[in-house]
């Protein structure tokens, strides 16, 4: 990466032309400017369809989406990070064959939790319809947007090998691709006064074309790096290592879905517990919120590609100076584009239509510090997995599911949507506060007891 002259000095020049931080960052762009193209074309998708719908009908399209997408996440491992995590691990020991299976035995764990999860979805789809949209009449219409998950069938173990072999720039290609034709067949609805099937029929192609594509990739990737009969490779490649990766997944699977429960599927409660209408005032604020999350989430997979073999080589120096970076980058922006939603956050609300205020521009100003926090501190979980503590996100997590769904229950029939960003606020707050202390103490206690000589190349 040619940094100019003008910007090699200072701390801002330190952190450009450090070779680790140059890899995070590079890695972060492919994937930050598709993030960010998506997230346009996303708002703008969101904006067509709430204009279009009205609050209700947006809230019940904001339920079915979430309703497939929260049960196949409750029947996954996130193989992104296990393949991630394992296939650099064999291939670090120029083991390729016991890399090849350790892809192939997250690729059809996953292949078979999908599977389940469609029959989940339709099996539930008429509950679903009834107690969350409360409209029976739209079982089918829960049943056809879950033919997603089969397009994402193996969609999370390949973009964990691409992520593993650098392929950021695809993965950044693939997620324009899938937003800029779900927005062509929203705005064709649009245009044309389409119904919320049409909406959900938009989204489902969408999904369901990006899951494909990354899966394609994943295997031509395969096939480059391991030969054309890489598949062939016997799972007992992998027999001394089942146990563990069997724990990191569970434990993965396990903080995932307590997330789910608590954070990811609050559209669902709000339909359960309050209405689809109070679901539509929250998707707007979730939607606005992305302007804050979607740019800081590619930090995620690239910071932990490079903190894991750091920590592998016991650099703790290097892993110190990779988080106190990226935080540096995301709490800046972070704090200054939740500054700005505070002053022009009734304008921006008011794009998806004066009716959604002031409910959503109220829960997005209790969310603004939460958010925040979490951005800045958007390694606190995963960093802790390759430092050999998968179960301790999984436990916080628990503890603090347990309290906010208490929350739920006591605030969510009262006050809806705002209810729901008080409860998600103080979720924020309480677990981050935790896992970035522990992450900090144990990377200070193994640097103590096991000190090597840092570099940072």
């Amino acid at each position: 990466m040619k940094i100019p002259t003008l910007l090699q000095k200072g701390p801002v020049g330190r952190l450009l032309t450090n070779p680790l931080m140059q890899r995070v960052i590079r890695n972060s762009g492919y994937l930050f400017t598709g993030s960010t193209l998506s997230a346009a074309m996303s708002m703008a998708q969101g904006i067509m369809a709430a204009r279009l719908l009205g609050v209700q009908a947006f809230g019940v399209l904001g339920i079915i989406t979430v309703f497939a997408s929260v049960i196949n996440r409750l029947t996954s491992f996130r193989m992104s990070e296990l393949v991630v995590n394992y296939v650099g691990e064999y291939s670090a020991k120029e083991d390729w064959r016991g890399a090849a299976a350790a892809f192939k035995g997250a690729a059809m764990a996953e292949a078979a939790s999908s599977l389940i999860a469609y029959a989940l979805i339709v099996g539930l789809a008429p509950l679903g319809a009834r107690t969350l949209a409360q409209d029976a009449g739209l079982a089918d219409l829960f049943a056809v947007y879950g033919l997603m998950v089969i397009g994402h069938l193996v969609a999370e173990s390949s973009t964990g090998l691409l992520q593993y072999f650098d392929r950021f720039r695809t993965l950044a290609a693939i997620q324009i691709g899938q937003s800029a034709l779900t927005l062509a067949l929203i705005g064709y609805a649009f245009l044309n006064n389409g119904g919320l099937e049409a909406i959900v029929i938009a989204y489902l192609l969408g999904k369901s074309i990006s899951g494909v594509s990354v899966g394609l990739a994943a295997l031509r990737q395969a096939r480059q790096a391991w030969g054309p009969g890489w598949w062939r490779t016997p799972l007992s490649r992998i027999a001394d290592r089942r146990r563990s990766m069997l724990r990191f997944g569970v434990n993965t699977s396990l903080t995932g879905t307590l997330t789910l429960l608590t954070r990811d599927s609050e559209l669902l409660w709000l339909g359960a517990l309050a209405s689809p209408l109070q679901a539509g005032y929250y998707k707007v604020t979730l939607a606005i919120l992305n302007v804050l999350i979607i740019p800081v989430q590619p930090l995620i997979s690239t910071t932990y590609r490079e903190v894991s073999r750091e920590i592998a080589s016991r650099r703790w120096e290097n892993v110190r100076y990779l988080l106190r970076s990226g935080s540096l980058i995301a709490g800046a922006y972070s704090m200054v584009t939740a500054l700005g939603l505070v002053v022009v956050g009734r304008w921006v609300v008011s794009l998806w239509g004066t009716e959604f205020l002031p409910v959503a521009q109220q829960s997005l100003m209790i969310l603004l510090l939460g958010i925040t926090v979490v951005n800045t501190f958007y390694w606190d979980r995963t960093v802790l997995l390759p430092l050999g503590q998968p179960e301790y996100p999984t436990k916080v997590t628990f503890v603090a599911a347990v309290l906010k769904m208490g929350a739920i229950f006591l605030l969510v029939p009262t006050f809806g949507a705002i209810g729901m960003a008080i409860t998600l606020g103080g979720f924020f707050l309480a677990t981050r506060s935790i896992l970035v202390w522990k992450t900090l103490r144990e990377i200070r206690l193994r640097a103590k007891a096991a000190p090597v000589p840092e570099t940072t190349s």
